[in-house]
C-alpha cells in the first residue's frame, strides 16, 4: 500500500505566522458579541441613522481583538521537534546491536531492551549503512504502539520485522552511546503522534452560555427597538406635524420611513445592553487569576524547583466546575519508586525479622533470595565502581535489589549463564531457558543448572496463577501463605508468589528439543510455546511470597478523599495491568474492601467495545460504580473514554497525566493538566495547567478554581445588572421624548460610564473577592459543589439579574422624574429642565451600582476601597470639570451642560432622591437574602448531624496483585538469543562488595527503593489514613 508520508516536523501549536491572523480572527468572531459589534460598526458609519460617532465602537472593538490576539499568541507556545521519527534499528554501540530504551512517555513503562532482529552480529556498521540497496515493506501509519509488521528485502533475502526492531518516537535511549537506524515514519505519521489527537479550541461553559445569552440579549434588543420604532411611527403620524417649528424634518420622509430609520438609531443607542467592555474585562480577570496560580507558593515543588503554571488564561473559571477527573497512574499517582517491604517464606511472615533469618543461614530463606537473584531479565552494569541494575519494570528492579541487599547479589549475565554472589561466594549458573512473561501467563520462569549440576526451574507470578500449578503436597503451606498475602494486600502492597521444581535431565533434554522446534515454527508459534510452558510449569513447590510497596506521591490519598467530598468523580486510565491498577487503587483509597461488586469490561479491541452500542453500556455501568479504573488502554482509548463522558454526561472534565501517552486525553478533556515528572515534558507542553505533584490538584480546583468561578459569576451578574439598568432607563425615557432616540444622560457620562466610573470597582471584586479563605475552601470541599451545578451563573440567574435591572431602571427613572417634575429650586428658579433631570438620574445610577457592588463584595481589601470610593470621587471630579465654565468657553457646542452640576447638587431634595432611589433599588436584594438566611437557619435546626471521627483503618483484602512485569511481552528470548552480550565486567576474586559496604558481607535489612531512573530515593513517609469517604448512589436521569 502506497501512501503519502509527512516530514519529520511536529507542531503542537494552533497557529503559525501565516495562519495566526485569519485563524485567530475566525476564533474571536465565533463569539457572537464580537460579530454583533462588527455589525454595529457598519451601522454607525451611516449618518442618517447614527447619533454616535463611529470611533466609539471601532476603538473598543480593536482593543478587544488586539488584547485577545496577543494573549492567544502568548498562550500558543510553539513546540516543534525535528528529530522525531520511528526508526528501524540497524546497529548500535552495544555488542550484537542491542539498545536499551525507556518507554515511560509511550506506555508508562521503564527500561527495555531491543535488538536488531534483522542484522545479527556478523553485520558490520559499513554493511548496515549500505542498506540503501534494500527495500522495506511495512504497514501504513497507525496508532498501535504494541505492534509492527513489515518485511526487509536485502541481498535477495527476506527478513521479518516486528515491534522489537523499531525505535518509536517518545522512547529514550539509555546506556547506549549511539545507534543507527532507518527512518520508517516521521512527524505526524509516528505512532505517538497518531495517538495524540488534534488540538482543539477550548472554551469554558461560561463562554458557551454567554453565546446563548448574547443571542437572547440581541433578540430582546431588537424587540425593544421595534417597540420604540413603532412608537415613533405612531407619534410621528399624530404629533409630528405639531412640533415642526422645534424639530425640522424632511417632507419626503413619512412616518413609516422615519420609524424604520429610528429602529436603527435605537439599535445604536441601546447597544450598551451588550457592552464590548465586558469581554475586555473578562480577559483581564482571567489573566489576573492565572497569575495567582503561577504565584502560589503552596503549589511550588522545592525538590525539582517547579512552580505551578497556568499555560492558558482562558479556562480559569472552568476549574471551578469539574465533575470528572481522568488520571493516569504511573508517574501521576505514583513516584515510580518500588520498595521491598515484607515477605512470607515457608509459612512464616517476615518484616524486620528477615535480617536475623538471613544471618542464621536458613535454607528456605536462602532459596527465596536465590530465586529473586536468578529469575528475572535485569541487566547489570558498573558505573563509578557501583553496580547498577537496568530493569524491565520497577518491581523487578526492587526485587533484585532486595536480593542484593540481603546477600544474594546478581552480578552479570550472558546468553548462557548467570553470575551471582551468594553470601560473599561467587557462583555461576548455566542459563538454559527463559519462559518469558506475557499478559496471559502472568508469570515467568527460568531453567538453570547450578555449579553442582542440579537442574532447577524457578518461577514467580500472580498467586492465582501459581497456585494452580503447585504440587498437592503444598496445600497446607498454601493456606498459610494465603493468609499472609491477604495481610500484605490489606496494607496496599504488591504481592508475588515464588515457586520452584527440580527437573529430570532426560525429560528436559527432550522438552528442550521440542521447545526449539516450536520457537522456529512459522505458524502457531505462540500457541505451541504456551503448551510447552504449561507442560513444564506444573507440580511446583511453593517457596513463599514477596510484598513490594509501590510508593505513591505524597498526599495522593488525602487529595483523592478531598476531591471525592467535593463530589468529583475520579477515573484512572492506565496502560498498566489490572492487578497493578487495583493495588494502586487500594493504596490511594479509590478502592476499599467494602466494595464487593466488581464489574470487568473486557475486549480485545476498541471496535469490540464500540459495537452494538457497547460504549453506552460501558458508560452506564461505569456511572453506577463508585470507582472506575480502565486498564490496558492505549493513549487513543484514553481520549475516547474522555470523549464518551463529555458527549453523554454533559459534564466538565479534567485529564491529568505526565507522559506523552497522556497527551491525547489531555487535549480531549475540557481542562488538561500536565505533571512535570520523570516522563518528559510532552504532557506539560500540551496541557492547560501544569505542576509537579498530584496533591496540588486539590488546591488548583478547590481554591483557585472555585475562586475563579465565583469571581467570574459575580462579575457577570453585576456587569449585566449595571448595564441593563443603564440601558433600560433609555427605554423608559423614549416614551417621554417622542421616541426621538435622544439620550437620557450627558454624552460624557455615556462615554465614561463603563470606562471610568464602574470599571475598576467590578474588576477589583473579580480579582480580589473571596467568600471564604483558602483554608476554609480546603476544609470544606462541599463548597465546590455549587460550581458543578452552575448555581452562581446560569440562565435562571441571568433572568433574575434582568428582572432586578428592569425594576431598578423603573425606580431610577420615575423617582428622579417625579422629583424634578414641576419643581422649584431653593433660589426660586424652575428645576424641571432636561440637564438637571439627566444629572440627577446619572448620579442616582452611579450611587446605586456602587451600593449594589458593596453588597456583593464578601472580602474588602484596600484595593477595593480605593476602587469603589475612588470611582465615586472620580465621577464628581469629571462631572464638575466637564460642566465648568472654562470648558464651555473653549468649545460651547460640546459642553452645553455648563453649570448644571453646581446648580443641581446643592439642593437637599436632590441628595434625598439619590438616597431614596439607591435604597429602593437594593431593597429586593436585601429582602431576598434575609429570607434565604432565615430559611437556611431553620433548615439547619431541623438537622441533627452525626459526629464524625477520623479513625485509623486496617484493611484486610483478598485482592492481590500479580506482578507488574511490563506493559508488553518480556525480552527473555532476546536474553537467550546469543545476539546480546554486554561488555565483560572485570573479574572479581571472590564476591562483589557493593559501594559503601565494608569487606565481608553484612546484611542491610529492608531494600532501598528502586527507581528506573537510578536517582536517589525519598524516605518513606508514614501518613495516617484519613476518614473514608461515604458515597451515595445517585440515579442518573440521562439514561
Amino acid at each position: 500500500m502506497k501512501c503519502r508520508l509527512c516530514t519529520n516536523a511536529i507542531k503542537t501549536s494552533k497557529y503559525n505566522l501565516l495562519t495566526f491572523l485569519p485563524l485567530n480572527l475566525f476564533e474571536q468572531f465565533q463569539r457572537i458579541a464580537n460579530a454583533y459589534f462588527l455589525c454595529l460598526l457598519v451601522l454607525q458609519v451611516i449618518p442618517v441613522i447614527s447619533s454616535l460617532s463611529w470611533f466609539t465602537t471601532v476603538v473598543p472593538l480593536a482593543l478587544v481583538l488586539t488584547v485577545t490576539a496577543v494573549k492567544d499568541a502568548i498562550d500558543d507556545i510553539v513546540s516543534t521537534n525535528t528529530n522525531t521519527q520511528n526508526l528501524l534499528l540497524l546497529s548500535s554501540s552495544e555488542p550484537l546491536n542491542l539498545v536499551y530504551i525507556e518507554t515511560a512517555e509511550l506506555d508508562g513503562g521503564f527500561q527495555k531492551m531491543l535488538g536488531s532482529s534483522v542484522l545479527c552480529h556478523r553485520f558490520s556498521l559499513s554493511l548496515s549503512l549500505s542498506l540503501s540497496v534494500g527495500e522495506v515493506c511495512c504497514e501504513a501509519p497507525n496508532n498501535r504502539l504494541d505492534r509492527f509488521t513489515g518485511t526487509l528485502v536485502w541481498k535477495e533475502q527476506k527478513y521479518p520485522l516486528d515491534n522489537q526492531s523499531v525505535l518509536l518516537r517518545g522512547c529514550t535511549l539509555r546506556n547506549t552511546e549511539w545507534c543507527f537506524g532507518m527512518v520508517l515514519f516521521a512527524g505526524p505519521d509516528t505512532k505517538l503522534m497518531q495517538n495524540c489527537g488534534k488540538t482543539s479550541f477550548k472554551r469554558t461553559s461560561i463562554d458557551r452560555l454567554m453565546n446563548v445569552l448574547v443571542l437572547f440579549i440581541f433578540g430582546f434588543l431588537v424587540l425593544m427597538c421595534i417597540i420604540l420604532a413603532v412608537g415613533h411611527g405612531i407619534w410621528e403620524y399624530y404629533e409630528g406635524s405639531k412640533v415642526t417649528g422645534f424639530v425640522p424634518r424632511e417632507e419626503s420622509r413619512g412616518p413609516a420611513l422615519s420609524a424604520f430609520l429610528m429602529f436603527w438609531s435605537y439599535i445604536i443607542i441601546l447597544n450598551t445592553v451588550v457592552p464590548i467592555s465586558l469581554y475586555v474585562s473578562m480577559e483581564v480577570i482571567r489573566l489576573g487569576n492565572s497569575y495567582y496560580i503561577n504565584w502560589d507558593r503552596l503549589m511550588y515543588y522545592n525538590r525539582s524547583d517547579t512552580p505551578a503554571e497556568a499555560r492558558t488564561t482562558t479556562l480559569n473559571e472552568e476549574l471551578g466546575q469539574i465533575r470528572y477527573i481522568f488520571s493516569d497512574k504511573t508517574g501521576t499517582l505514583t513516584q515510580n519508586i518500588m520498595t521491598f517491604n515484607k515477605c512470607s517464606i515457608n509459612g512464616k511472615s517476615y518484616g524486620t525479622s528477615l535480617l536475623e533469618a538471613v544471618k542464621l543461614e536458613t535454607e528456605e530463606v536462602h532459596n527465596f533470595f536465590r530465586l529473586l537473584a536468578l529469575c528475572h531479565t535485569v541487566m547489570a552494569e558498573e558505573k563509578n565502581n557501583d553496580l547498577v541494575y537496568q530493569a524491565q519494570s520497577p518491581d523487578e528492579g526492587a526485587l533484585v535489589t532486595a536480593a542484593r541487599n540481603f546477600g544474594f547479589v546478581f552480578r552479570s549475565r550472558t546468553p548462557e549463564s548467570l553470575t551471582i554472589v551468594e553470601m560473599g561466594v561467587q557462583r555461576s549458573y548455566e542459563l538454559l531457558a527463559i519462559l518469558d512473561f506475557n499478559n496471559v501467563r502472568k508469570r515467568m520462569s527460568v531453567i538453570v543448572r547450578s555449579p553442582e549440576g542440579t537442574l532447577s526451574l524457578y518461577c514467580k507470578g500472580a498467586d492465582t496463577i501459581i497456585y494452580q500449578r503447585l504440587h498437592e503436597s503444598c496445600s497446607k503451606l498454601m493456606e498459610v501463605t494465603t493468609e499472609h498475602l491477604n495481610e500484605f494486600a490489606g496494607e496496599g502492597l504488591r504481592t508475588l508468589v515464588l515457586a520452584y521444581k527440580d527437573l529430570d535431565e532426560d525429560y528436559f533434554s527432550e522438552w528442550l528439543q521440542r521447545h526449539h522446534e516450536a520457537s522456529t515454527a512459522l505458524e502457531g508459534r505462540e500457541d505451541k510455546l504456551n503448551e510447552l510452558y504449561e507442560e513444564i510449569e506444573k507440580d511446583l513447590l511453593l517457596i513463599g511470597a514477596s510484598a513490594v510497596e509501590d510508593k505513591l506521591q505524597d498526599g495522593v490519598s488525602q487529595t483523592i478523599e478531598q476531591l471525592a467530598k467535593a463530589d468529583i468523580k475520579i477515573w484512572v486510565l492506565t496502560g498498566d495491568k489490572q492487578e497493578t491498577a487495583e493495588n494502586i487503587g487500594y493504596s490511594c483509597n479509590l478502592l476499599r474492601e467494602e466494595m464487593t461488586d466488581v464489574f470487568i469490561v473486557a475486549a480485545h479491541s476498541t471496535e469490540d467495545v464500540r459495537r452494538d452500542s457497547m460504549e453506552l453500556e460501558f458508560l452506564r455501568t461505569a456511572c453506577m460504580c463508585k470507582t472506575v479504573m480502565c486498564c490496558r488502554v492505549t493513549p487513543l482509548q484514553k481520549a475516547q473514554v474522555v470523549e464518551l463522558v463529555k458527549k453523554y454526561k454533559q459534564a466538565v472534565t479534567l485529564a491529568i497525566g505526565d507522559g506523552a501517552n497522556d497527551v491525547s486525553m489531555i487535549k480531549a478533556a475540557h481542562i488538561g493538566v500536565g505533571i512535570s515528572g520523570q516522563e518528559g515534558m510532552q504532557a506539560v507542553l500540551s496541557s492547560d495547567f501544569s505542576f509537579a505533584q498530584f496533591r496540588f490538584l486539590q488546591r488548583l480546583l478547590l481554591v483557585h478554581g472555585r475562586w475563579s468561578y465565583l469571581r467570574m459569576c459575580k462579575f457577570l451578574r453585576y456587569f449585566f445588572y449595571k448595564n441593563f439598568t443603564f440601558t433600560f432607563v433609555h427605554f423608559w425615557y423614549a416614551f417621554f421624548c417622542g421616541f426621538s432616540a435622544q439620550t437620557v444622560y450627558d454624552q460624557s457620562f455615556i462615554a465614561l460610564y463603563n470606562l471610568v466610573y464602574t470599571s475598576l470597582p467590578v474588576l477589583g471584586m473579580a480579582l480580589f473577592d473571596q467568600d471564604v479563605n483558602d483554608g476554609w475552601s480546603l476544609e470544606f470541599p462541599q463548597l465546590y459543589v455549587p460550581g458543578q451545578l452552575s448555581l452562581y451563573f446560569s440562565k435562571t440567574a441571568f433572568m433574575k439579574c434582568a428582572l432586578h435591572s428592569c425594576y431598578s431602571s423603573l425606580v431610577l427613572f420615575f423617582i428622579p422624574y417625579a422629583t424634578v417634575y414641576d419643581s422649584m429650586r431653593s433660589d426660586g428658579k424652575e428645576g424641571a429642565d432636561y440637564q438637571s433631570f439627566a444629572l440627577l438620574t446619572q448620579t442616582c445610577l452611579t450611587f446605586t451600582v456602587c451600593l449594589q457592588l458593596s453588597l456583593d463584595l464578601s472580602y474588602w481589601t484596600a484595593v477595593n476601597h480605593l476602587f469603589v470610593w475612588g470611582s465615586l470621587g472620580m465621577y464628581f471630579i469629571v462631572t464638575f470639570t466637564m460642566q465648568s465654565d472654562g470648558l464651555y468657553q473653549l468649545h460651547p457646542p460640546s459642553f452645553f451642560f455648563v453649570g448644571t452640576s453646581r446648580n443641581t447638587l446643592d439642593q437637599f431634595s436632590v441628595w434625598l432622591t439619590v438616597f431614596l432611589t439607591a435604597v429602593l433599588c437594593v431593597l429586593p436584594v436585601l429582602v431576598h437574602r434575609l429570607i434565604f438566611i432565615q430559611f437556611k437557619v431553620h433548615q439547619k435546626k431541623d438537622q441533627r448531624p452525626s459526629p464524625q471521627r477520623r479513625t485509623k483503618i486496617r484493611r484486610s483484602s483478598t485482592r492481590r496483585s500479580g506482578y507488574a512485569f511490563s506493559h508488553t511481552q518480556g525480552y527473555g528470548d532476546l536474553v537467550t538469543s546469543k545476539r546480546f552480550l554486554r561488555r565483560s565486567a572485570a573479574p572479581r576474586s571472590t564476591g562483589f562488595t557493593p559501594k559503601g559496604r565494608s569487606p565481608g558481607f553484612k546484611p542491610t535489612g529492608r531494600s532501598a527503593g528502586y527507581s528506573p531512573s537510578s536517582k536517589a530515593q525519598n524516605n518513606k513517609q508514614e501518613v495516617e489514613p484519613t476518614e473514608l469517604q461515604q458515597y451515595r448512589t445517585v440515579q442518573d436521569s440521562t439514561f
